[in-house]
Order: C-alpha cells, then sequence, then structure tokens
C-alpha cells in the first residue's frame, strides 16, 4: 500500500518547464481537501507571490492513513519553486514521508538550458520540457516528462482529453475538461504506473478535482481559492 500512494504523490506534488505564470497574477493561494475513501484526511495548500516578471510559489501539504487506530502512511512537507519569465529557475523540497526524510534542490541552468537536480533519489541532469508534478501548475497537462517534488526522480507520461464534464465543488457547477493522465510505458508494474483522472477548469486555470484509485479512492478537491 505504501508503494501505492507514494506513486499517487509523484504526482502530486506534476512544452517546456514554464506554468504561463500570467494566468495566476490574480491567484494568492489554492487550498485543497486531501481525501480518502470519502473521508478528508490532511490538505495541501499553494500560496503565491507575484513581482513584476517573478513568482513564487510555496506549498504546505500533510495529511496521514489512520488504520484500527495506528497511522500506516503519514506525509509531511514543505517546497518552494520560483518563476521568471515565465519559466521554472529553482525548485526545493522538504518531505517527511512517515518519519523517512526525503528532498529535492533544482535549479536551472542557462548555459546548457538543462535542470540540474539534487534529489535523494534522483542527481543528475534533466531537460527544460519537464515541470514539477504539481496540482496548481495545470502546464502538467501539456507536458511528457514530470519531476517528482518528493525525490527529484523523473517520469515520462501520456496526457489524454477524454472531454467536457459538469461538476460540482462546493454546491457550485463548474464546466471542466476531464484529463486522464498515464505513464507512458505500460510496461512498468501496476504499483509504479501513474494513472489519474483530472478535472481542469479552463475558465479559472485552475486544476479543481483529482481523483486516483489505488487501496481506496483518493481525490484531491479544491477547497478555497482567491
Amino acid at each position: 500500500m505504501k508503494k501505492y500512494i507514494y506513486i499517487l504523490l509523484l504526482t502530486f506534488f506534476a512544452f517546456k518547464a514554464h506554468s504561463h505564470t500570467a494566468h495566476y497574477q490574480g491567484v494568492i493561494k489554492i487550498e485543497m481537501d486531501v481525501i480518502r475513501n470519502g473521508e478528508i484526511i490532511g490538505y495541501s495548500n499553494y500560496f503565491f507571490e507575484h513581482e513584476d516578471k517573478k513568482m513564487t510559489v510555496k506549498n504546505y501539504t500533510n495529511f496521514k492513513v489512520d488504520l484500527f487506530g495506528a497511522t500506516i502512511f503519514s506525509i509531511l512537507s514543505e517546497t518552494i519553486e520560483k518563476y521568471e519569465n515565465d519559466k521554472l529557475i529553482y525548485f526545493k523540497s522538504n518531505t517527511f514521508q512517515n518519519d523517512k526524510e526525503k528532498y529535492v534542490n533544482l535549479n536551472y541552468d542557462k548555459s546548457s538550458k538543462e535542470f540540474i537536480i539534487d534529489g535523494s533519489s534522483y542527481k543528475g541532469k534533466a531537460s527544460n520540457d519537464c515541470v514539477i508534478g504539481n496540482w496548481w501548475n495545470h502546464q502538467i497537462l501539456k507536458a511528457k516528462k514530470q519531476i517528482s517534488p518528493l525525490s527529484g526522480s523523473i517520469k515520462e507520461q501520456v496526457v489524454t482529453l477524454i472531454g467536457e464534464e459538469n461538476i460540482i465543488i462546493n454546491n457550485k457547477k463548474y464546466l471542466t475538461n476531464h484529463y486522464k493522465l498515464k505513464s507512458k510505458n505500460e510496461n512498468l508494474p501496476k504499483n509504479k504506473k501513474l494513472n489519474f483522472d483530472i478535472w481542469y477548469d479552463p475558465k479559472n486555470n485552475l486544476i479543481l478535482k483529482v481523483s486516483y484509485s489505488r487501496m481506496g479512492k483518493w481525490e484531491y478537491k479544491v477547497k478555497n481559492f482567491e
């Protein structure tokens, strides 16, 4: 079960590494509930700072899974990512997964036009067509590769548009585009595959809901945005 949840987090925390920051100029924060089997078990909140052509996004995530009164899985994470002229130039994360520390330090090398990654599971370079696997950034729906915000590993993905769909979030109806995000490599073991349903609101440029089934039903829903 822990492996399944870990795969979920690789994308929770994921064209080029652009965020189209102009789309988020008016955004101050995005708050999301983390839900498992219909029960809210934690949160993942994003806070935005804007200055000229620069944008900083800070994320705080905290949730745990309890079974028979014992905690079987937990995540406590803080991240910061910086964009300049619509490009990712810096990312840093510190995560405690079941009290085990994971990390990522990423910088953009302007001379080579590559990312330099020092992560707990990957150290090396990455092409600038990668995005950080985050639900605030709708560019994950266009990217071919994502960088794990937990460990720095790189994963290839395929995103398919399913179609338009009306969903209700906080008693409000939204017309969304429903996408499926999956691992490109179909031969990966099931416990390592990405397999997400994503509902994107093009009017507000926001991912409103994410759903994933593996040892339970997981959902990430926007609780509030400003």
